[in-house]
């Protein structure tokens, strides 16, 4: 089976398995993300806002069925229930967020300000993810990626992460790591039998790092 991440949104994506995607495994959904990573007056970290847009055809799938005043457009009301799913189902898998503040485990609450919002088509996830505790750091790791690589991240190209509020000292990098094409070669066994202790997607993770 499949992995269960966003199984409520990606019914139609599933469903189309065996017909449209390719027999190998790869990512079945993408996403272009940008990020803001939050600071408090006294500069700690206080959490991390995610926007999230997925891929043309996971929208379309996404919003079949959907009940909407003006045929084919949604407003975040209406898409309201498709975000609370979304978020009750990524719990379970960290919410695709890893990371060490000053070399020790972040550990985040769960979303708040979460909803979904169409532009152009394309549905956008926003959500925040706070800190249990607001952290004074030196050192920011963040790791966004799926494990089981079904669905695939890229950072947007424009300004991928964002400091908001950080002190003047702090500063940004990003990378990127992985080939995509090593996937194409693995059977769909990797996503029904994940070995949770070396999970596949994590050699494609983008790598966020900030030093104050």
């Amino acid at each position: 089976m499949i992995s269960r991440i966003l199984r409520p949104l990606a019914l139609g994506v599933l469903a189309l398995g065996c017909s449209v995607f390719a027999a190998h495994a790869h990512p079945h959904v993408y996403v272009t993300m940008t990020s803001e990573i939050v600071f408090d007056s006294q500069g700690q970290m206080t959490g991390i806002r995610h926007h999230w847009t997925f891929d043309d055809m996971f929208s379309s799938y996404a919003t079949q069925g959907l009940e909407s005043k003006e045929k084919g457009k949604f407003t975040r009301e209406e898409l309201q229930p498709l975000a609370e799913v979304n978020v009750t189902s990524l719990k379970e898998y960290d919410f695709f967020t890893q990371g060490k503040m000053n070399g020790k485990k972040a550990e985040f609450e769960l979303p708040v300000d979460y909803f979904l919002e169409q532009k152009d088509d394309l549905l956008t996830l926003h959500f925040t993810l706070p800190l249990k505790t607001p952290v004074a750091t030196k050192d920011i790791d963040l790791e966004i990626y799926d494990p089981l690589y079904f669905v695939a991240f890229e950072f947007d190209k424009k300004e991928p992460i964002t400091l908001k509020g950080a002190p003047a000292s702090c500063k940004l990098s990003t990378v990127k790591l992985g080939d995509e094409s090593q996937s194409k070669s693995l059977s769909e066994s990797l996503f029904s039998r994940p070995d949770p202790n070396n999970p596949f997607g994590a050699q494609f993770a983008n790598k966020i790092a900030v030093k104050c």
